[in-house]
């Protein structure tokens, strides 16, 4: 019975060629195959450090076919490195998919730790970061947007965010819609020859953009909400049947406590009926 390989996840410099470490460039060097979100981007990288290996795509629009053909190599045997364009794979990229593939195959999986721009720009943000979240990128929808900002609005833990420059106006200005004033960290170009972080609040953020083209990949570190803010509002966030629930623990009748949640989170009693309808609540046998 054929030995099956091992999948590498092999993180890469984000800028700076310098912060590629000793085992990246081992392990590239050993394996049979390395499969890049961009060939042309990682051939740059090859040639740098002198590595001569076959080189295979793997990105958004092949990740179902071509990663089929990679597993396949590795259920025979064959030792493959995974790269993104830049930093560590499997973060805002298909090599998620791909880690999943291999763990339901049995594939040994190797992390050779190295450059992340979530970490990068988390320890010089100044935010506090004992707690954060890691968002990537909004999506790309409006109605879809605001619903992610509408959940994130009370999240307490410091937040990071990818985003592309020619973006960045209309996202700070949803976010600042959203959020309300909050301190924000933007680092961008992390690690290059233009690097630069600007600390502001997010009002200011807007302002600044609105003024300023902004240049580079973006790094957004964004401050968490503040719990007192929403303390006195939890029938906001309470689901439906459970702020329903609460009331007739109080002793409220049924009827009148469906009554009740509508007039909290402002909607008919109607649409109070149809959400517990949803969740299928016995409360409904009223």
């Amino acid at each position: 019975m054929t030995q099956k390989g091992t999948l590498f996840l092999v993180a890469t410099p984000i800028g700076n060629l310098e912060d590629m470490t000793f085992r990246a460039i081992r392990t590239l060097k050993e394996v049979d195959l390395i499969a890049a979100e961009d060939t042309r981007q990682t051939l740059k990288l090859l040639n740098h450090f002198d590595i001569s290996k076959p080189l295979t795509s793997f990105f958004r629009h092949n990740e179902g076919i071509k990663g089929e053909t990679i597993i396949e190599r590795l259920l025979n045997g064959d030792n493959i490195a995974l790269v993104s364009d830049a930093g560590t794979p499997g973060i805002s990229d298909p090599g998620e998919e791909l880690v999943a593939r291999a763990i339901e195959e049995g594939i040994k999986i190797v992390p050779i730790p190295g450059p992340s721009a979530v970490v990068s720009g988390v320890i010089i943000s100044g935010l506090p970061v004992g707690r954060f979240t890691f968002e990537g990128f909004l999506p790309m929808k409006k109605k879809l947007r605001n619903e992610r900002l509408e959940e994130l609005k009370r999240e307490l833990r410091t937040m990071v965010f990818y985003e592309a420059p020619h973006k960045i106006p209309h996202t700070l200005k949803d976010i600042y819609g959203a959020f309300g004033e909050r301190r924000i960290a933007l680092a961008r170009e992390l690690t290059k020859i233009f690097e630069e972080v600007l600390r502001m609040n997010l009002s200011e953020a807007v302002d600044y953009y609105n003024k300023n083209q902004a240049r580079g990949e973006f790094v957004l570190i964004i401050e968490g909400a503040k719990e007192e803010i929403f303390e006195d509002k939890l029938e906001d966030v309470l689901p439906v049947r459970v702020l329903v629930e609460r009331y007739i623990e109080q002793g409220i009748d049924k009827k009148e406590a469906m009554k009740k949640a509508a007039k909290e989170k402002g909607i008919s009693k109607r649409e109070i009926y149809s959400e517990m309808l949803k969740e299928k609540t016995d409360l409904l046998d009223i």
